[in-house]
């Protein structure tokens, strides 16, 4: 009896966040064709709706017939997914999309179904989808953790990505470079990049600093001091200073009127010359440059 019911559980899958058993299986267990079966919801749909059957999408059977090598899926079930007509080419076995059917989907087929055999495995597909229900509710803790590991995996597999796409496009050359309008990403990359190499101190002058200019600095190394030199007219608000600081500390704003042009100082040793505001990135064709570290003592001093 229990291995019968093991049998039955392993033909139980999740979709769409529900526990559901495939046409095929339960036809099999009840002694039909898969064709009759189908045939009585079609006679009974309104016994049918869709919390108790539906009929998977393509991505839907895509994804059960990957799940096979990890899910304990018997050699039929196996050979059953691998048979089925994704695209509807000649020689498959199945010429539909399969449909599905949860635990009270089953219970309502063996009542359209009226025969002895589908009321006996009726029974024991019930107890299956109350056993795995079970196992999932004392398990549920464990699952959320798996989950939970799972989505900051591939949250930190995308970062890594994206920082070695970032190391390729910029390690080569960050001496000079033209970015035109539209490259808003590549632009804002860059200077974080830039950002990046800070291990002690950045000196930003800018004289139109906002909001998003902060959001860019956040991406600095923990420790690192920065200054910011800008307009009194710039729209950023002490508020605004306060909250960085209490999180990624240590901001220091200075007002100027003295500079029309924008620079970047990195540890008072590497100066880069930037031919828009750092809020504006890529919104217009811009240059930056670096220059000779000679200039930063006179800049400085006349900031």
């Amino acid at each position: 009896m229990e291995n019968e019911i093991s049998v039955i559980q392993n033909k139980i899958v999740a979709v769409r966040g529900q526990q559901v058993m495939i046409d095929r299986d339960i036809a099999e267990l009840y002694g039909v064709e898969t064709k009759r079966l189908n045939e009585q919801v079609k006679r009974n749909i309104e016994r049918f709706p869709k919390e108790f059957c539906f009929q998977l999408s393509v991505v839907e059977l895509q994804d059960l017939m990957s799940q096979t090598t990890a899910l304990p899926f018997d050699n039929r079930s196996r050979s059953q997914f691998a048979t089925l007509n994704i695209e509807k080419k000649r020689g498959s076995n199945i010429k539909y999309m399969p449909y599905v059917f949860t635990e009270q989907g089953v219970a309502m087929l063996s009542a359209v179904l009226k025969s002895e055999t589908a009321v006996k495995a009726s029974v024991q597909i019930m107890k299956a989808f109350v056993a795995m229900r079970k196992f999932l509710l004392a398990n549920a803790q464990v699952f959320n953790r798996l989950d939970s590991l799972e989505m900051r995996q591939v949250e930190s597999d995308k970062k890594i990505n994206e920082l070695f796409c970032r190391m390729d496009k910029y390690s080569i050359d960050n001496t000079q470079g033209i970015f035109f309008q539209g490259q808003i990403f590549d632009a804002y990359a860059k200077f974080e990049n830039f950002i990046a190499q800070a291990k002690k101190e950045i000196v930003l002058i800018d004289g139109y600093v906002d909001l998003s200019v902060l959001e860019r600095l956040v991406t600095k190394k923990e420790g690192v001091a920065v200054k910011v030199y800008t307009s009194s007219k710039a729209k950023l608000k002490e508020q605004d200073v306060k909250k960085f600081n209490e999180q990624y500390p240590q901001l220091d704003l200075k007002y100027t009127e003295k500079m029309h042009d924008r620079f970047m100082i990195i540890d008072g040793k590497i100066l880069y010359h930037i031919g828009a505001s750092l809020k504006d990135l890529g919104k217009k064709c811009f240059a930056f440059e670096l220059l000779d570290s000679k200039f930063i003592a006179d800049i400085l001093e006349k900031v």
